[in-house]
């Protein structure tokens, strides 16, 4: 058994689902589920449900209507090898409309939220010099993409003092 994601979307599913496999390793569209007959937010013939699979995890893009929407209480981590893959899915995921927001974080055209970030920021907010952690941490604290760069730079200039 598997936990599958539900993306609730205003009729755009198919357009998430065909997005998203196409920017992400290990990705692939599945079945799709048309409405039998009238349904609550969808006629007949319309397409309710597009499973797809990114990062080798199951999702279901489901043509809800207007009813909810994403917010940022909900987010996917994409974990990047090094700031080329950073600036890639960053570039990628804000164009046509996204919004990119603080520390990593950005909506993407569809509103959903994602966390641009990379295992190396670990080595400078968890590093083991607390004043080099701490300004490290500050660093990102004013980015909007991350910059591994900056960070690196903020705690071994704290470090050295």
């Amino acid at each position: 058994m598997q936990l599958t994601t539900c993306l609730w979307f205003d009729g755009r599913a198919r357009e998430a689902a065909n997005f998203y496999t196409s920017i992400f390793p290990d990705s692939s569209l599945g079945n799709n589920w048309i409405a039998p007959a009238d349904t609550p937010g969808n006629a007949q013939g319309d397409e309710v449900v597009v499973d797809f699979v990114i990062f080798g995890q199951p999702f279901i893009g489901l043509n809800g209507g207007p009813y909810f929407t994403f917010n940022e209480a909900i987010s996917f981590q994409i974990p990047c090898k090094d700031q080329a893959e950073i600036d890639h899915y960053w570039d990628i995921l804000l164009a046509d409309g996204g919004q990119p927001s603080q520390c990593g974080w950005l909506k993407d055209k569809f509103g959903v939220s994602w966390q641009v970030i990379s295992g190396q920021m670990e080595q400078y907010i968890g590093g083991c010099d607390p004043a080099g952690a701490a300004a490290a941490t500050q660093a990102m604290l004013g980015m909007t993409k991350i910059d591994l760069e900056a960070m690196k730079a903020a705690y071994e200039a704290a470090s050295a003092q």
